[in-house]
Formats: structure tokens, C-alpha cells, sequence
């Protein structure tokens, strides 16, 4: 494992546990040419979640991706991190549960919006902006009218 600081590549392990989940292994380490300290994850390397994608091409599932579109949308919100974590986690458990091992994006997105539309209006309409790649703004301007109806 190579030092994000310094590149070394020797490091000794300082505290080790299993994550809340149990689904993956959080390991401190401190590195033996600087001495600072960084955290790894490991999971299990299994048959990877597919994603179907619109066009459809199928690309493996990628929380990362996920919780980077999250961000963007919820960027100067009032949203904790536990919260997009909780997100992507639902997300990641509708492609695990598929019995194929693969859905379509058009399902984790929904997914997505309807949990973003009950946290927080605004990361909602920006993230359905993008997800639904608006091409006007009265497309924008109906999605809008439509949030305010439902109030």
C-alpha cells in the first residue's frame, strides 16, 4: 500500500475493525517513511453490480460515482454526508438485490429523486435537472410547478 502523503510503500497497520455495516474492513495505518496516518477500506472482490445505462451500454455499478453526483447536487445544502451515505446506500442495495445483478439507471435514478425530494427541494430540482437532462427551461419551469402542487 503506497503512502497518499509520500508515496512510500511500507506502512504498518495501527487499528483494524469491521465498518457498522459488516461489509467491509476499515484499517488505520500509519506510514513507515513519513509517519502520518491513513485510512484503507477492504471489501470482498466479487462478481461485479451492473449498471444498464440509456443507451444501453452496461457499466458496473459505482458508488463513488453515485455520492459525486449527490454532492453536486446538495453542494451548499444543508445535508450531512450520513445522510448521501444513507442514499447510496439504498442505491447500492436495489442493484445488489436485483436477481440478474443489474438494473437499470432509470430505477436508481428515481430512487435517488424521490429521496432527494423529501430531504431537500432544491438538490432535488438540480439533480433531476441533470438526471433528466432537461433541454429547456419550461421543461425546468413544469418541474417546478409540479414540486409546488405537491406541497
Amino acid at each position: 500500500m503506497k503512502c497518499p502523503f509520500c508515496g512510500h510503500a511500507e506502512d504498518k497497520v495501527v487499528d483494524s475493525r469491521e465498518s457498522r455495516e459488516g461489509e467491509a474492513i476499515r484499517r488505520r495505518r500509519q506510514c513507515l517513511g513519513c509517519r502520518r496516518r491513513f485510512t484503507t477500506y477492504e471489501r470482498i472482490d466479487e462478481i461485479p453490480y451492473m449498471v444498464v445505462k440509456k443507451d444501453g451500454r452496461r457499466e458496473k455499478f459505482d458508488r463513488q460515482k453515485v455520492l459525486a453526483g449527490l454532492l453536486r447536487a446538495c453542494e451548499k445544502r444543508p445535508i450531512s454526508m450520513g445522510k448521501l451515505e444513507s442514499i447510496v446506500n439504498e442505491a447500492e442495495a436495489l442493484v445488489v438485490e436485483s436477481t440478474d445483478r443489474e438494473r437499470s439507471t432509470r430505477e436508481i435514478g428515481q430512487l435517488l429523486m424521490e429521496r432527494l425530494k423529501k430531504l431537500d427541494k432544491v438538490a432535488y430540482v438540480r439533480f433531476a435537472s441533470v438526471y433528466q437532462d432537461f433541454k429547456d427551461i419550461r421543461e425546468f419551469m413544469d418541474e417546478l410547478k409540479a414540486l409546488l402542487k405537491a406541497k
